[in-house]
């Protein structure tokens, strides 16, 4: 099984190559199928305090599904993910309320243990721009695992949950045992952006939390939809292994760009030390 690698390919025939219980963590960012309606967009011509820029609303074909192919499509990445998984292996489960409980009903199905909702609180969230609605202002994350035999054998870095660093994080208090609302801005730094983005692109910063609450360093992280390899990215940052599947070329190619020139936190903790010692601006 070769590792930190994104493959272009469909990741339902990439994940069937690979053996049962051979991955320790998947991070799955799915479509959340809500290219539906019409399309917004707004452009930082107006000003508001924290928006950050222009805005587009995601309308994009492969996240348009009728509920009957989004409840198949579903089935059947979830079905994969839980066979490869280890028993002491975990997932984590990007949504919104349009697809999270079509997933949570089918990780029952599929013996998959919910093991904790997590409510992302986005402060700098999208406006809602037709005045007819409460502003959508976080999405939810299942963290899972295979439930292999009814044994909880997943692992978890308790220490890092409450004493480690989360700058940003207004309701995490240092010391505190984490709660399942993080308050994690979908700001992304400008070297997340250095080689193209894509529309649905999470920031670093929670996907490096996930990694290090839920994996060791060497894991193998899989992730079944990468987009332009923010969670590989991550993995690679943490001392972690990857493998990703994508089927645009354009991000895979963006992805290969970002993975070339990732580095580790620890590196990249000497490097700017460096660069602020020689007077730099980073």
């Amino acid at each position: 099984m070769e590792t930190n690698i994104i493959y272009n390919m469909n990741c339902l025939e990439g994940m069937k190559k690979l053996p049962d219980n051979s991955i320790d963590l998947i991070i799955a960012d799915p479509p959340y199928n809500l290219s539906k309606g019409a399309k917004w967009k707004w452009d930082n011509s107006v000003k508001l305090d924290g928006m950050g820029g222009n805005w587009d609303k995601v309308m994009e074909d492969w996240d348009d599904m009728s509920l009957e192919d989004y409840w198949q499509f579903t089935s059947a990445w979830l079905h994969e993910a839980r066979r490869i998984l280890k028993p002491e292996g975990s997932m984590w489960i990007f949504g919104t309320y349009h697809n999270i409980g079509i997933i949570n009903v089918l990780c029952q199905i599929e013996n998959i243990e919910i093991i904790n909702e997590i409510i992302w609180y986005k402060r700098n969230a999208f406006p809602n721009l037709s005045g007819r609605r409460i502003t959508a202002s976080h999405e939810t994350i299942l963290w899972c695992h295979k439930n292999s035999d009814n044994k909880r054998a997943y692992y978890f870095d308790y220490d890092y949950s409450k004493n480690g660093d989360f700058p940003g994080d207004q309701l995490k208090n240092p010391g505190k045992q984490m709660r399942t609302v993080w308050d994690i801005s979908n700001n992304k730094a400008k070297e997340e952006l250095a080689y193209g983005k894509h529309p649905t692109q999470k920031p670093l910063k929670i996907l490096k939390r996930m990694i290090k609450l839920s994996s060791m360093p060497e894991a193998i992280v899989l992730t079944p939809f990468a987009g332009n390899g923010s969670e590989c990215v991550a993995a690679k940052e943490t001392g972690r292994k990857y493998i990703g599947y994508e089927v645009n070329e354009e991000y895979c190619k963006m992805a290969a760009n970002r993975l070339e020139n990732a580095k580790l936190d620890d590196e990249k903790k000497i490097i700017e030390s460096n660069l602020f010692e020689k007077g730099i601006a980073i």
